[in-house]
């Protein structure tokens, strides 16, 4: 993945103008009903699409603020593709948050607090991070992630190779 003109192009006063969006959004939602997180993701073309986290308000683990601005501005724009979008997070991104980001095709992702502040908030989620650098057997305290090659492992993908319909990402 490479940077795109638009991502190497925004200038600090718009970064912060997104930025300062996610915050007072993200305030507002840790006010009420949400998690204190907010994100906007604003498109090659200036649309702006503005999410907070909704995972207790909505008893969904994955209603991270950044997956869920993600979803809505796929939904409004009829695409999984948000190649020359940018995200922009009251908060670092978590891993889950930065994955989506990248099969967003997002062109850059712009945050405020970092997750020491997080931590700092009661939000750590180091144990993600670590996660993947971790060993098995350290991994497996959190979560055992087990690989079983059954016989038919390879049918979805021969099913969706051969669906002349299929939309490719």
């Amino acid at each position: 993945m490479t940077l795109s003109p638009n991502a190497s192009t925004i200038d600090d006063v718009t970064v912060q103008k997104h930025l300062q969006t996610a915050i007072e959004v993200a305030a507002q939602n840790a006010s009420v009903d949400g998690g204190p997180f907010g994100a906007v993701v604003v498109t090659a073309d200036g649309q702006e699409f503005t999410a907070v986290n909704r995972v207790t308000a909505d008893h969904d683990p994955t209603a991270h603020a950044e997956v869920c601005a993600i979803r809505a501005t796929c939904k409004a724009l009829g695409t999984h593709d948000l190649s020359g979008a940018v995200l922009y997070t009251s908060c670092e991104p978590c891993p889950m948050c930065l994955s989506s980001s990248l099969w967003a095709r997002l062109d850059a992702v712009y945050f405020a607090a970092d997750r020491h502040d997080a931590a700092d908030g009661g939000f750590d989620d180091a144990v993600f991070y670590e996660f993947f650098t971790a060993t098995e057997e350290e991994r497996d305290k959190l979560v055992p992630v087990r690989h079983v090659a059954l016989e038919n492992r390879r049918a979805p993908f021969e099913a969706w190779a051969a669906n002349p319909e299929r939309a490719e990402y």
